[in-house]
């Protein structure tokens, strides 16, 4: 797989994004560390942008906080009548989760990102949309909740 690292940063809550190679943010769920159901919602559009037709969008994610017993990170992708789900498995390790490759072509795919207990905790995301030969193409998203 050719991923090329620009990062594209997350603060206050906000994601700004943009088209790049190759795409990560950050942020703090629930900074106040009261809230279980803290949810964050993004639409990421998989297109051929020069490099080739999107067949798949691939994303982890990765719990920088520190360890709390029963507090995990979860990501979920759906696209169509498809949907995958993965939680960072240990809470605060720094190590990103395995992969989610959901291939939809071409298209908007929903990205959920939530936790399991109230609790701040800092994240990182990493998505990308592949081709068939996993040769990065367009991607492109919106966040529609942070909250």
């Amino acid at each position: 797989m050719q991923i090329p690292s620009i990062s594209i940063i997350v603060s206050l809550g906000l994601l700004l994004s943009g088209t790049a190679l190759a795409h990560s943010a950050g942020a703090t769920m629930d900074p106040a560390g009261n809230k279980a159901t803290f949810t964050g919602l993004a639409r990421v559009t998989c297109f051929d942008d020069g490099s080739g037709s999107p067949s798949l969008l691939y994303a982890r994610v990765r719990d920088n906080s520190p360890p709390v017993s029963g507090l995990l990170v979860n990501l979920q992708m759906l696209k169509g009548t498809q949907a995958l789900s993965i939680s960072d498995p240990v809470s605060g390790d720094a190590n990103f989760s395995d992969s989610l490759q959901l291939a939809g072509g071409a298209g908007v795919y929903t990205l959920l990102l939530n936790k399991t207990a109230a609790g701040a905790r800092n994240f990182d995301i990493e998505y990308h949309c592949l081709t068939a030969t996993g040769d990065h193409t367009g991607t492109d998203i919106i966040v529609d909740q942070f909250k």
